[in-house]
């Protein structure tokens, strides 16, 4: 049996390069895409490739970045146009393998093993992908091709942007065995400290240190290390499925100034709930249990939970709900930093039912059926085109 022919398809900058298809004029100039510093996320989410030239780093402050390039044009985050160019570039792999594994908003394994008869070899469906992204999404992606995940995803690291590189049983040894350490998949930074405290700088460093220095070290992570070095990685591209289902489904925020009261929370409680109760009916799930959870300005972290008889899926009880729980388990005896809830102990629609049976559910069931219109609309018109009223305050 022949290796296995596995893809890695990295967007590139794809946060960036989304962000300027609706700011074309801005294309010749350096741009990042950042958090709102008003709001303390102040850090760039994305770079395009001219911002990259004047040393401008993705995890790092805004002030950072703005010191290195002081012309950096600086755009806010556009999460729904993310997700739906990412479904859009799902749409472009899926013409080539049902066998797609998301890594991230932006990047996929795939593996096309079967595809070859159809579409030809790695390499090909490689650039056929890469050419249909550029042509038909206005993005590139790079892509790495190999007989295992670790190796297609250094090859989508090493040529960007908009590129094809091939690691085969031929040359892997030329091409990966001199990267440093640091490249290989989940190899942080800690990990490369301790390498390099005994001489392990490189990739084929690892190949040859001795496996009792690597378990000293790592534990069973060292070998499992060597093994993807030597090209021993054998793990499946698993395809989501319906066991992947979210098991809690939760937002949080940091405001903009510290929350002093009940009031400032449950304002923030309803806009937090409403994309958690869209995600809860995208996936025909309904939540037993709500989950508080608080930051105190001194820092400290508090998790409140309760479950009830009833299940819902609606926005407005979830926050409500919140609002209960919080209520019982806190006194503003400091102000909040940061508030966060989450929608726990989900399960599908006959599973709900069976067990609301059981409850006294018809106040909820009103509401889920006022949201429920609400949700319709906005998946047919957009996210903006209707939101709730300011609620009363709880």
């Amino acid at each position: 049996m022949g290796d296995r022919i596995i893809l890695h398809c990295d967007l590139n900058n794809f946060f960036a390069s989304v962000s300027l298809l609706f700011n074309p004029t801005l294309k010749s100039l350096p741009v990042a895409v950042c958090g709102d510093r008003e709001n303390r996320h102040g850090i760039v989410l994305a770079k395009n490739e001219n911002a990259k030239k004047y040393g401008v780093r993705t995890a790092e402050t805004v002030s950072d970045a703005l010191r290195k390039c002081p012309d950096l044009v600086i755009l806010p985050p556009l999460m729904d146009k993310y997700r739906e160019y990412s479904k859009k570039a799902h749409a472009v792999y899926e013409r080539y393998t049902d066998m797609i594994e998301p890594f991230g908003i932006d990047e996929c394994w795939l593996d096309v093993t079967g595809s070859t008869l159809l579409f030809g070899s790695g390499e090909q469906i490689a650039e056929r992908i890469r050419k249909d992204i550029k042509n038909e999404l206005g993005i590139t992606v790079s892509v790495g091709v190999s007989f295992n995940k670790v190796f297609a995803k250094l090859g989508s690291d090493m040529k960007k942007p908009d590129a094809v590189t091939v690691i085969s049983r031929e040359n892997y040894k030329e091409k990966v065995w001199p990267l440093p350490v640091s490249d290989l998949l989940f190899a942080g930074r800690k990990t490369t400290e301790k390498l390099r405290s005994c001489g392990v700088y490189t990739v084929g460093d690892i190949v040859i240190c001795s496996d009792e220095t690597l378990i000293r070290l790592l534990g069973k992570n060292g070998m499992e290390l060597k093994r993807w070095a030597q090209g021993l990685d054998s793990s499946p591209v698993s395809t989501p499925t319906a066991e992947d289902l979210p098991k809690s489904v939760g937002r949080s925020v940091t405001g903009s100034k510290d929350f002093t009261s009940y009031d400032d929370v449950w304002a923030t409680f309803l806009t937090l709930s409403r994309p958690i109760s869209d995600t809860l009916r995208s996936h025909g799930l309904y939540a037993f249990g709500v989950q508080v959870h608080i930051r105190t300005a001194s820092l400290a972290v508090k998790e409140f939970s309760r479950t009830y008889r009833d299940s819902t899926n609606s926005g407005y009880i979830i926050a409500r709900r919140g609002m209960e729980i919080l209520r019982a388990n806190y006194t503003f005896g400091e102000p909040l930093r940061s508030v966060g809830i989450r929608a726990v102990g989900l399960k599908n629609y006959e599973s709900a039912v069976q067990s609301d049976i059981f409850g006294n559910s018809e106040s909820i069931a009103a509401q889920e059926k006022i949201e429920d219109s609400i949700y319709m609309l906005r998946k047919k018109f957009g996210n903006s085109s209707i939101t709730r009223a300011s609620e009363k305050k709880q």
